[in-house]
């Protein structure tokens, strides 16, 4: 089990005022919320929609680096939504790499069945 962070903060995306933010998500919601709780992020900034795939908090530069400290995966932004992409496709996670190989899979394919 995994929690990840992606680079979110390079895009203007990842820009809110002057803050750069970054994601964090991972396999299940005890890690998630753990890894919150150890880098001092209060449950309430938690975001889900109610959905567990879309389970997420968005944080800061500074608790990234804390993140990331206390054992987090940096991974890129494209990764990251891949992997909510699968959570929400399949119902479980799986790594972002491969769920980035699916996803670009899945995307060629409605590609392809869209020229015939």
């Amino acid at each position: 089990m995994t929690v990840y962070v992606d680079d979110m903060h390079k895009y203007p995306l990842g820009r809110f005022r002057r803050m750069k933010m970054s994601h964090l998500m991972a396999d299940t919601e005890d890690e998630l919320h753990a890894m919150a709780a150890t880098i001092g992020i209060a449950r309430k900034w938690h975001q889900d929609k109610g959905r567990w795939a879309d389970s997420h908090y968005d944080i800061a530069l500074s608790k990234r680096e804390l993140a990331v400290a206390a054992g987090a995966v940096e991974i890129t932004l494209k990764e990251m939504g891949a992997y909510a992409w699968h959570r929400r496709k399949f119902g479980f996670a799986c790594a972002p790499a491969v769920a980035l190989e699916k996803m670009t899979a899945a995307v060629r394919a409605m590609a392809g069945s869209d020229a015939a």
